[in-house]
């Protein structure tokens, strides 16, 4: 006879023995009598200081159990849970829309498809096929990724957890971009973390070098100039490069020519929540055009004829905007009506690539690019995507993707208050005014603005605040 044990190998068990063969036991009586209780009661008695034993060993069976119960609160550690604030189970009951929208009973109601198509409803099937309904097709949609192979392990950190949250439900294909050839090790790491398809591309030479019309010696004169004010990575070439690309190169790309939307994944960001909808839908559906879940503070003296230059770009152009186009929001009454600084964080961004491709944003991108901006000084792609999303982009049309929680280096969007460190990226010794209120609160509009009464900006800081803390809504 054979039985198996837990490796699944088979044991040969030996027949039984005779009982001639077998030791006798001492009979059943010896071993399992139970003791009367009257033997037990005197058995114990002997070790209760007490005479009236019974009334006696309750009171120590009380106190001991008391005992027992303090150590072991004393002895087991506290959950790290306990004591913080709870984290709401539905993360979209904290959409924010811009207070100011027109009211149109025939625009789409993004509120109203998320509590529709939640639950994961245009997921990938059991069999990998992706559903279907009411007979729409699949987004043309990517998640993209400049990326160096030395970045591996950052990406890695990144692909893991966008696909355990996110995308081994929806399989969208990953592109990787890179100013050279990827390495097999980068290929075979990348691949093994998703079922989707990869893709890796070389950017294009002249997509990735100094143009024509660039003065070098006053290239090299601002890199140390910028790295000397301690701008931040403004000595390096390779960046400069890298904010021209993201700024108007990227959607030309002609594997991303067949594709309506993106999504750009940094190296080294953390995903906190599980998304349960499909976002490239999302944005298809509700015919938005761009989302971020940032919109904070960038510093100035990156890029200080980046306003003036928009500005001549606006008088020169003005049919290009769109007639519901907003720039108020990001303008700065208290300094002369000059650019705020503020931004979407472009490190996070879902986008439209036929907005990026249209006329408006290929003009502007040119006229900056011509203006010499990203090498003269550091015009960055988080501030132009923000610009040229504001005259382009009517505000309905643009997402907050606040459920989204996400984090790349200092800068972080989680369940808290939407003004956290909203100026993170202006360092300290940066002389630059920041603006009455905070980035996503200007944008926002309407009683995010309303302050508590008797608060004043001026008095908080002399408090040693920061000057953000008056009001009314908190944003939690």
């Amino acid at each position: 006879m054979e039985q198996y044990d837990h490796h699944g190998v088979a044991d040969e068990i030996s027949p039984p023995t005779t009982p001639s063969s077998i030791d006798p036991l001492p009979s059943s009586s010896t071993v399992w009598t139970t003791p009367s209780p009257a033997r037990t009661h005197r058995a114990i008695s002997r070790f209760l200081p007490f005479r009236k034993h019974r009334a006696a060993s309750k009171r120590q069976i009380a106190v001991i159990t008391i005992l027992c119960l303090a150590l072991l609160v004393w002895f087991i550690p506290v959950p790290a849970t306990w004591g913080q604030k709870p984290i709401p189970t539905d993360r979209r009951l904290t959409v924010l829309r811009p207070a100011d929208l027109p009211t149109d009973t025939a625009a789409p109601d993004p509120v109203r498809w998320l509590e529709k198509n939640g639950n994961n409803r245009h997921a990938v099937g059991s069999r990998g096929h992706f559903r279907s309904v009411g007979g729409r097709g699949r987004p043309r949609a990517a998640l993209i990724s400049l990326v160096r192979n030395s970045e591996l392990e950052g990406i890695v950190q990144s692909m893991r957890q966008l696909e355990y949250h996110w995308n081994h439900k929806y399989n969208y294909p990953w592109i990787f971009f890179n100013d050279e050839p990827f390495s097999d090790e980068f290929k075979q790491a990348t691949q093994n973390l998703t079922s989707a398809r990869c893709y890796y591309e070389v950017v294009p030479k002249e997509h990735w070098s100094m143009p024509s019309w660039i003065d070098e010696g006053r290239f090299m004169n601002s890199l140390e100039y910028l790295g000397a004010i301690g701008v931040g990575k403004g000595w390096m070439i390779s960046y400069r490069h890298m904010c021209r690309w993201n700024s108007g190169f990227f959607y030309k790309h002609p594997r991303l020519l067949e594709l309506d939307f993106y999504w750009r994944v940094e190296p080294d960001v953390h995903f906190y929540c599980d998304i349960d909808y499909d976002v490239f839908r999302f944005m298809s559906d509700n015919k938005m055009k761009y989302g971020f879940n940032m919109n904070i503070l960038d510093d100035a003296r990156s890029f200080p004829s980046l306003w003036s230059r928009t500005r001549a770009f606006i008088n020169k152009y003005p049919e290009l905007l769109h007639p519901e186009s907003d720039l108020d929001w990001l303008l700065d009454a208290q300094n002369s009506g000059d650019y705020n600084n503020c931004q979407f964080f472009s490190n996070f961004e879902i986008g439209d690539l036929r907005f990026f491709r249209g006329e408006q944003n290929e003009k502007y991108f040119d006229w900056l690019d011509k203006s010499g901006g990203f090498y003269y000084e550091r015009f960055g792609d988080a501030p132009i995507h923000t610009l040229a999303v504001a005259m382009f982009v009517p505000k309905r049309e643009i997402w907050f993707f606040r459920d989204i929680g996400y984090q790349h280096d200092i800068n972080r969007c989680d369940p808290t208050s939407i003004d956290e460190n909203f100026y993170r990226l202006v360092p300290f010794e940066s002389p630059q005014k920041k603006p009455a209120d905070t980035c996503i609160r200007q944008f926002l509009g309407g009683d995010w603005l309303n302050k508590r009464p008797g608060w004043s900006q001026s008095s908080e800081r002399a408090m040693g605040g920061d000057g953000y803390g008056g009001y009314e809504v908190t944003g939690l």
